[in-house]
């Protein structure tokens, strides 16, 4: 087969491009579903809804999981981290690792942002190996972080088992002995033995932990980071829960996907009218006109303006706007008071009765 010039200089090219992405290796911002504008937040929110999906433990059907889960992983070490994503954006995956700026093996899944809840692995083991405490914490969170979510970061001091000298004893346990007492008498009775094992200290070591408060979660909703919990000596560390709990809020009230929230206008707009804009949690203003009369104690609701529901954001609960109404302090002259009585005409019908009650 004869190439011109013009054709030879095409091939060369494509060959050179399919040459230039295998060095470039895997495409992090495909593998995550995001764009390489996306922020720091936007790839963390990205890993974490992927990685619920993609974790092995899930997808035990899947021969690819593993490849998958891993790729994930690589692919948020590689964009969370401002240098390493400068240096991917620069010239791919390869330089990285010429550079020996990847951590093969990488899974922030577990250790930074906790397992979300539901637990990963083999549960039968847990239960044969002694386990230090579990730490429950209450993390305060505000209104406006339960609306649109957020990453908190929580810094924990935890004891870590390091070498020490010497040995000490370990794995001590209850056995049961025979001992002969003559003339065919024998007597069982229960000892304690224990292994020699290398010694250890607990040494305090500062870990920066990062919870991601998820749109519409509600109070008690926990995250369990595994293992970051109490140490122990002849078994392994306990959990680390942490809590979610909302600091109370000045202007909105949360009763599950609903917000509740109080507006006190004056008499004359109770009267005539009244056009305003109140702001929400993440800062958009929400449009108020009344063109009746706002009686004390009206309600009047927004649907779709309330707090996101947790299993679909899509969905939003309704916000319901209760008003007060301020009247005028100063005193009115009889002519004014004439005046009144003329625009209102209300005949006096003063009514008594038990409001408690409801008649």
């Amino acid at each position: 087969m004869n190439f011109n010039k013009w054709q030879f200089l095409l091939l060369v090219q494509l060959v050179l491009c399919s040459v230039s992405l295998v060095l470039a290796g895997r495409d992090f911002y495909k593998i995550l579903g995001v764009t390489k504008s996306a922020s720091l937040h936007e790839v963390k929110k990205a890993y974490r809804r992927q990685a619920k999906e993609l974790h092995p433990d899930k997808n035990k059907d899947d021969p690819d999981a593993s490849r998958k889960f891993t790729d994930l992983g690589a692919a948020y070490e590689v964009l969370s981290d401002e240098d390493k994503r400068k240096k991917y954006d620069r010239c791919g995956e390869d330089c990285l690792q010429k550079d020996g700026m990847m951590d093969n093996g990488f899974d922030p899944f577990a250790s930074f942002f906790g397992d979300f809840g539901f637990p990963f692995g083999n549960n039968e083991q847990q239960h044969e190996t002694p386990k230090g405490a579990n730490v429950v914490m209450d993390v305060m969170v505000t209104l406006e972080d339960l609306y649109t979510g957020t990453f908190v970061e929580i810094t924990r001091n935890k004891p870590v088992m390091k070498a020490a000298k010497g040995t000490r004893k370990c794995n001590c346990r209850q056995e049961m002995i025979t001992r002969n007492l003559g003339g065919n008498r024998f007597q069982m009775m229960q000892q304690t033995v224990c292994d020699e094992c290398p010694n250890v200290k607990l040494v305090n070591e500062e870990r920066i932990l990062e919870m991601e408060i998820e749109p519409g979660m509600v109070d008690g909703q926990e995250t369990r980071f595994t293992a970051e919990g109490e140490p122990h000596l002849d078994g392994d560390a306990g959990d680390l829960i942490l809590r979610v709990k909302t600091q109370p809020h000045s202007v909105f009230e949360r009763k599950g996907d609903d917000l509740y929230t109080n507006v006190t206008i004056s008499l004359q707009d109770a009267l005539v009218g009244f056009a305003l804009e109140l702001k929400h949690l993440d800062g958009h203003l929400v449009s108020i006109t009344r063109d009746k009369v706002t009686w004390p104690g009206a309600r009047i609701r927004k649907k779709g303006e309330g707090m996101p529901n947790y299993d679909n954001n899509n969905l939003q609960g309704t916000l319901y706007i209760t008003f007060d109404v301020e009247f005028p302090k100063q005193e009115f002259s009889e002519q004014d008071k004439e005046e009144i009585k003329r625009i209102l005409n209300q005949s006096t019908n003063n009514k008594v009765y038990n409001g408690l009650r409801g008649y």
